[in-house]
């Protein structure tokens, strides 16, 4: 079940929010794909700590955190992803690894990637493996005010989607009864 403050959370800011269901999922690419929701408007949420100070980054569900670029937009000498305990600390209420925006028990500073700018929704874990959150992209400013920079960066293990190339078709022959030899005549007549 999604963290209860959550919903209070966006219920008392007064944001349209939709909250629904999927199949259980232990990744953001696969909560995508369980959602039907592309991977561009699917928002992963890293905690990290630059310094002492915890942190959530925000990025596609298809890219990873560059981490020297957060550290250089967060104007810090030192970034690390946050261990388990950390997270279990920092975020009580949700299952390990199903971190939202906003489930954290602390303000926290939020830096999200630039390609979210301009995309109309945004769809994120709400607290649990089976449960998220769709809202504006602009609703979400309202709420995290954050930090917009190029902090994604593509995952180098996956292979991008190409389309095979497709066989080079060649005419059907003719059955050789009924093909043609160079002079116009008619084979096996």
């Amino acid at each position: 079940m999604r963290p209860r403050a959550l919903d209070d959370f966006l219920k008392a800011a007064h944001v349209p929010f939709t909250a629904f269901q999927h199949a259980a999922a232990f990744t953001a690419q696969q909560e995508a794909a369980h959602s039907h929701v592309p991977g561009r408007s699917w928002a992963k949420t890293v905690i990290c700590y630059a310094g002492d100070e915890p942190i959530a980054a925000v990025v596609p569900a298809h890219l990873l955190v560059d981490l020297e670029g957060l550290r250089a937009l967060a104007d810090t000498t030192t970034l690390r992803l946050a261990s388990e305990r950390e997270l279990a600390e920092l975020c009580p209420d949700c299952e390990l690894g199903a971190v939202s925006p906003f489930t954290s028990a602390w303000s926290l500073r939020v830096f999200v990637d630039r390609s979210f700018v301009g995309e109309p929704e945004m769809v994120f874990s709400a607290g649990t493996h089976t449960d998220a959150i769709r809202m504006h992209y602009g609703d979400f400013c309202d709420l995290a005010h954050p930090i917009v920079g190029t902090i994604g960066v593509p995952n180098p293990r996956e292979t991008p989607r190409v389309s095979a190339p497709k066989p080079a078709t060649r005419p059907q022959s003719r059955p050789p009864s009924l093909g043609v030899l160079g002079s116009g005549r008619p084979l096996g007549v």
